[in-house]
């Protein structure tokens, strides 16, 4: 966010500012603006509160209790004192912290090394970037479903490349999988790493988006300041770049890390936490012992019992946002050393290799191949630079970043290609498996049979309506409350911007349970009320956030001007101020109708009849045991996903502006 300080308020040209002789006692008290403050706060405080820490306060309440019967009983404290005994607890948090570790070391390095290349890319970087944007866009049910069948032991494209390549089995040589063809997510040594490189596919887009924006802010004379002191390209990236973006990269890892520990449809949609329990987070435990037991207490006690973890998280991201100084690049003064990052890299490498021994090896082989063949590269332009010219240099260059781009669009875009080219497969040649990437002949047949034998035209209707009034929702509390925010005076402001905050890091896992519990006791459950009235927790405060960040970005001389020519503040906000925020108000409507329209752990829990469904519990409804439709999953992903990459594909500015403006920047 541009700031989390409350701008002044406007006052008349030519004027000074009131001073506290001209406020009356109460304006004194609450700020000079507390009663239009009040008026444009109180949508979102209502939501926020009644949604949220209501709930919240709830889930305490409730993990006292034991269900006996129908009534509950409080039991105290053991609900918390059973957990240390509790294997099934301790793996799923063990689990969490080794696919949230992990999936952010590989985010990390992939999504700085495709910001870099993207960076250095002076025609179609915009196409390019669009492409990348692709898995980060689509739902995350049509994620699970395309790597679930790209997995698969027998029929599934990764082994059959990976076989006729010749990989698959120096693989098996090299000990890396255990047997050959991979059972990736039936083998219990293999389902933890490939949940997380789905993981990974997946959140890289948000990564190099948010370091991309980071580059751009970094002033071109600190790289010249460098050259001219003779600095290499690897000093530069160290004591330049990395620098620069260590605002953005914190920022961006602690809000990735608080999504990812919290994951639970992604990995439910793979594996359901199997085989076994290998890949169980703690957020599938708690749903298990609160939904599926309906032991409500031990549930709530299983996700609070985490809240110490993800409160430091936010502590760290609070500080953070509020720190000025992160927003400028240091100056290029030679190179420094500090003993700090390297302290943090040597404690999480040492608790990987005590949670995961396994997984710790095959991670650190890939990569350490990664930044090989990086180094490599590096190598030969820096030697060819120094040999053959800056020409022969560059050419290395240009050719070593093609390649590079041309490998991470394979990655990135390879399962998307095979959903499109299977929905237009025939029933028969899903079936038999012949001509695996192309269909022959291009056929609608799916598309039929999913409107046939689904009720897939309900489901659509009902995701369209529960996104779009969410989204409406979200966009009129938000600006309301964002330009109070940003602009208004009045006690409390901080506390307020704050709260909104911690409210739009607070993870799903900490209110389905309570939320659940509060549609029961209303009789909304299996509704769709129940999810316009609920999915506002996730949707209203980030929308809020980042809409302060727009409006505090807006010069306040415009809205002066507004005020001098007789405007009221109502006026000045309505004519001058939201015209102006339009970028936001698009970039918000889009965030929060793509967040409304993929999720899938309300919709999972609180909707349980067909004609209720979202796309995402309807698609998932589809897998009946090992009966995969996997021509319907196809056609229905690609009917899921067309709307929202047209979407990104029109509003991709608006999306990097809205990063840029109040999402990432501190």
């Amino acid at each position: 966010m541009s700031s989390l300080r409350t701008a002044p308020a406007p006052v008349e040209k030519g004027t000074s500012p009131p001073g506290p002789g001209s406020l009356t006692p109460v304006q004194r008290r609450l700020g000079r603006d507390w009663r239009l403050a009040v008026l444009f706060l109180t949508p979102t405080a209502i939501l926020v509160g009644a949604l949220v820490l209501v709930p919240i306060i709830q889930s305490f309440i409730t993990s006292t209790t034991e269900r006996h019967g129908a009534e509950s009983v409080f039991v105290g404290l053991d609900n918390y004192l059973a957990l240390p005994g509790d294997q099934q607890f301790r793996t799923g948090v063990v689990n969490s912290f080794v696919f949230t570790a992990y999936a952010e070391v590989f985010k990390v390095v992939l999504g700085l090394a495709a910001a870099l290349l993207l960076h250095r890319l002076r025609r179609g970087r915009a196409l390019i970037t669009g492409l990348l944007l692709v898995p980060w866009v689509v739902p995350t049910v049509v994620t699970a479903f395309s790597w679930r069948s790209l997995f698969d032991p027998i029929f599934g494209s990764v082994n059959t490349l990976l076989t006729s390549s010749g990989i698959g089995p120096l693989l098996a040589d090299l000990h890396l999988v255990d047997t050959w063809p991979a059972g990736w997510l039936s083998d219990p040594a293999l389902a933890m790493p490939s949940v997380i490189l789905v993981n990974v596919w997946k959140g890289v887009p948000f990564f190099t988006v948010c370091f991309l924006a980071g580059l751009k802010s970094i002033p071109a004379e600190h790289y010249e300041a460098a050259t001219i002191d003779g600095a290499s390209p690897w000093q530069q990236f160290q004591h330049v770049t990395l620098p620069g973006l260590r605002h953005v990269i914190t920022v961006t890892v602690t809000l990735s890390s608080i999504w990812t520990f919290n994951n639970f449809d992604l990995i439910w949609l793979l594996t359901q936490g199997g085989p076994g329990d290998v890949t169980a987070p703690y957020v599938l435990i708690a749903y298990s012992k609160a939904i599926l037991q309906l032991q409500y207490g031990a549930g709530a006690a299983v996700t609070l019992v985490m809240l110490p973890i993800i409160a430091g998280l936010v502590f760290v991201l609070v500080r953070l946002l509020r720190q000025d100084a992160g927003n400028r690049p240091p100056r290029w003064t030679g190179p420094t050393r500090t003993a700090f990052p390297w302290v943090v890299t040597a404690v999480v490498t040492g608790l990987l290799f005590w949670a995961s021994p396994d997984i710790f090896w095959k991670a650190a082989v890939v990569l350490g191949v990664i930044l090989l063949i990086a180094a490599a590269v590096g190598k030969v332009v820096s030697v060819l630079g120094d040999r053959g010219g800056r020409r022969a240099s560059a050419v290395v260059s240009r050719v070593g970043s093609g390649v590079a781009l041309a490998g991470l669009l394979a990655f990135v875009l390879g399962p998307m290609y095979w959903i499109a080219v299977t929905a237009f497969k025939s029933e028969t040649q899903v079936v038999m498996r012949d001509s695996d990437l192309w269909p022959t002949p291009w056929t609608l047949e799916q598309f039929g049979a999913l409107f046939t034998n689904q009720p897939f035209g309900r489901w659509y209707l009902n995701t369209l309506m529960v996104s779009a009034a969410s989204t409406a929702v979200a966009l009129l509390c938000a600006a309301l409350g964002g330009y109070a925010l940003a602009r208004l005076r009045f006690r409390g402001a901080q506390g307020f911007t704050v709260t909104v905050l911690l409210t739009y890091v607070m993870p799903g896992a900490l209110l389905f349970i309570p939320l659940y519990q509060l549609l029961i006791e209303t009789r909304l459950t299996d509704s769709l009320w129940s999810l316009v009235l609920t999915y506002p927790t996730f949707t209203l405060p980030f929308a809020t956030w980042l809409l302060t960040g727009y409006f505090a970005s807006i010069p306040v001389d415009l809205e002066e001007a507004a005020l001098v020519d007789g405007s009221t503040r109502v006026q000045a906000f309505r004519r001058v101020v939201l015209p102006l925020a339009k970028p936001g108000l698009l970039a918000v409507a889009l965030f929060t109708l793509t967040n409304a329209w993929n999720e899938f752990l309300f919709a999972f829990v609180f909707i349980t009849k067909d004609e209720y469904k979202t796309l995402p519990v309807g698609m998932q409804s589809m897998i009946a045991g090992d009966v995969v439709p996997q021509g319907q999953l196809a056609a229905a992903s690609l009917l899921v996903s067309i709307p929202v990459v047209i979407m990104y594909a029109f509003g991709q500015r608006f999306l990097t502006e809205g990063l840029t403006a109040g999402a990432v920047k501190g």
